[in-house]
């Protein structure tokens, strides 16, 4: 499978090499602490130096992140750090991007820059931090935050369905998708790298506790004694089993997904289905993705990746075939041949 990483000089990273002496400002206890961890080790592991790295924010408490970075970073304007991730990726295509936002600023003020950014399939990695709230602003519902939320901004609970990130992605016709909770720290790490290593735009959620505003928020999934029945890890080329002991799986019933224990009802291990990220069929992953936790389990790791053709890959093939075909050798010669000019005297 083809790379975003262009580098061919393999090189050993720690990571330490991706961390700087800033201290780190979030509030004790918070998921962004476990991110950033992790997102350091799986730097290291892709093995793509820091100088040849970006970290783009928008505004949140996710976005601190690239203060944290030992690589180029842009702490932006609210909204718009997938813009500018994609303008960055086009000029610099030999750049690996990573874009960091929240709930809310990824998919409220940024919705309309994060569906595009996917519909584009340009080749940056966006990590999306969900805790449900706006976290920064002290605590109002975000666009992620569950139908009767009692929030600062809705104080008798919201009436609003939220979105489903998933469910975003795929109508933008995305073809990565991942999903991890922030204590689940080597999943979390598993789906950053297959991330990166994808061509193309990569969407990675990561349920994530803010400890003030929305603590417990994903407790019925991130508890320990709940985890197994609750959440199933999707790996690809392995039977899609979860529970305690891995005794229950997914089967198909008709066009929908059914969970049953192997052994019972008639069902045998041969009945439960094997995961295929790599299926350009998306719906089965739609289903998978949209699994919530409660009759059927919350599904975490990679749960589509399938090679599609990348926006700043065709910009610069374009870009070139114009060149030579019209002998551009910059830009102003092709405004000089192609357009008409007067001189202001």
């Amino acid at each position: 499978m083809e790379t975003n990483m262009t580098h061919t000089c393999p090189q050993t990273f720690t990571p330490g090499d991706f961390k700087n002496e800033q201290s780190v400002r979030w509030c004790p206890g918070c998921g962004d602490h476990a991110i950033l961890n992790v997102l350091h080790k799986a730097m290291a592991e892709l093995g793509v130096a820091p100088k040849d790295t970006a970290v783009v924010s928008g505004i949140g408490c996710s976005s601190r992140l690239p203060y944290y970075m030992n690589t180029y970073g842009m702490h932006t304007i609210h909204g718009r750090a997938a813009a500018i991730a994609t303008g960055l990726k086009t000029a610099r295509p030999d750049i690996t991007v990573w874009q960091v936002s929240g709930d809310g600023d990824g998919l409220a003020i940024g919705g309309n820059h994060f569906i595009h950014a996917v519909r584009r399939n340009i080749d940056i990695n966006i990590l999306l931090f969900n805790n449900k709230i706006y976290g920064l602003t002290k605590g109002q519902y975000s666009p992620t935050s569950d139908r009767g939320a009692v929030t600062k901004s809705s104080p008798y609970g919201t009436t609003e369905d939220p979105f489903i990130p998933a469910e975003l992605v795929f109508g933008a016709r995305g073809q990565f998708f991942a999903r991890s909770i922030d204590i689940a720290l080597d999943t979390t790490k598993e789906i950053m790298v297959a991330a990166a290593r994808h061509k193309g735009t990569s969407v990675v959620e990561v349920l994530q506790n803010c400890v003030i505003f929305n603590n417990g928020s994903h407790s019925f999934l991130s508890d320990k004694d709940k985890r197994d029945e609750h959440t199933i890890h999707l790996r690809a080329g392995e039977k899609m089993l979860f529970g305690k002991n891995m005794e229950k799986g997914l089967v198909q019933n008709g066009f929908l997904l059914k969970a049953v224990t192997v052994g019972e009802d008639g069902y045998t291990i041969d009945d439960v289905l094997v995961h295929d990220p790599h299926n350009p069929s998306n719906f089965l992953h739609q289903q998978l993705a949209m699994m919530d936790g409660h009759e059927l389990p919350l599904a975490i790791g990679v749960i589509r990746d399938v090679e599609s053709p990348s926006y700043e890959t065709a910009v610069a093939q374009q870009v070139e075939e114009i060149k030579n075909k019209k002998n551009f050798s910059s830009l102003r010669d092709m405004i000089i041949k192609t357009t008409e000019t007067w001189e202001v005297k």
